[in-house]
């Protein structure tokens, strides 16, 4: 389905110009907010390659599984709807270790906002620290 992230009121404008030249009718839907951020999601496998290196003992992909089920499906849980009732039905009742291996299967960080993938962010950064690895602080824009 198209879509756009519109942030400013020219990209506004600009959705209206191309809107008003579509052939009706049409249905659309937004949402406040915007997805995840390409910085967030580089971050993302950057910290993931780092841990995997410090650990030794882990690939990137077991890194990323593992922080997928144990921190960024509460945050999807948390708001309900239908990734709740995916996760509840099809992966909640499976062993620990399903779970892990479901998380290559499901999507998880992409569905999240820039706020989710913020507080996502947040607690493998916490977590990390606290084990004593060292992580890419992200680097302030402006």
């Amino acid at each position: 389905m198209p879509h756009r992230t519109i942030g400013t009121i020219d990209e506004l404008r600009a959705l209206f110009r191309m809107l008003s030249t579509v052939k009706l009718p049409i249905t659309v839907s937004w949402k406040i907010g915007r997805d995840r951020s390409l910085d967030q999601n580089a971050l993302q496998f950057q910290w993931a390659r780092e841990v995997s290196e410090q650990m030794g003992d882990r690939s990137i992909e077991d890194v990323r599984r593992d922080w997928k089920l144990r921190h960024g499906v509460p945050i999807l849980r948390a708001d309900g709807g239908d990734f709740c009732e995916l996760y509840d039905r099809a992966i909640k009742p499976l062993p620990f270790e399903m779970k892990v291996r479901a998380m290559g299967l499901l999507s998880v960080t992409s569905r999240m906002t820039v706020k989710q993938m913020s507080e996502y962010l947040n607690a493998i950064h916490d977590e990390s620290t606290a084990m004593g690895l060292e992580l890419t602080q992200p680097q302030p824009k402006g």
